[in-house]
């Protein structure tokens, strides 16, 4: 049994009402987590406009990494935080081969997460195209 519990002095709402905003406020910590840990940790540049095209590109990241697991991942995939995603899928060796005008990811042998990326290339591949 898992028991919960969270301090509020917000009156007249439902407990249920209440959690659920709870749930909510996780959820975004999360996502600051995931922020911080795709560069948002620190400013590396010293110009303010340099620093916001860096914001700029930590958000095309956490976007990225936001839809990326909805649309291509599948299982325990899902759930893999950025540091492990680096890791696992976007360090992989790999050769992209260019022959009779078709493009080829050939993936090295031995790496142990060939599957979820051949996985996640597919489901991608069969999304209907927006255009």
């Amino acid at each position: 049994m898992r028991l919960t519990c969270f301090a509020t002095n917000t009156t007249g709402e439902a407990i249920a009402a209440l959690e659920l905003r709870h749930r909510q406020r996780a959820r975004a910590e999360d996502r600051i987590r995931a922020a911080r840990a795709t560069g948002l940790r620190n400013l590396p540049l010293h110009g303010a406009a340099q620093n916001q095209i860096w914001l700029e590109i930590v958000q095309i990241a956490l976007d990225l990494m936001a839809w990326m697991p909805l649309l291509a991942l599948t299982g325990q995939a899902r759930l893999w935080e950025p540091r492990r995603l680096r890791l696992r899928l976007f360090s992989t060796a790999a050769r992209l081969v260019i022959t009779g005008r078709r493009r080829y990811l050939r993936l090295a042998g031995h790496w142990p997460w060939n599957d979820v990326i051949t996985d996640a290339l597919d489901r991608l591949h069969a999304l209907p195209n927006p255009g």
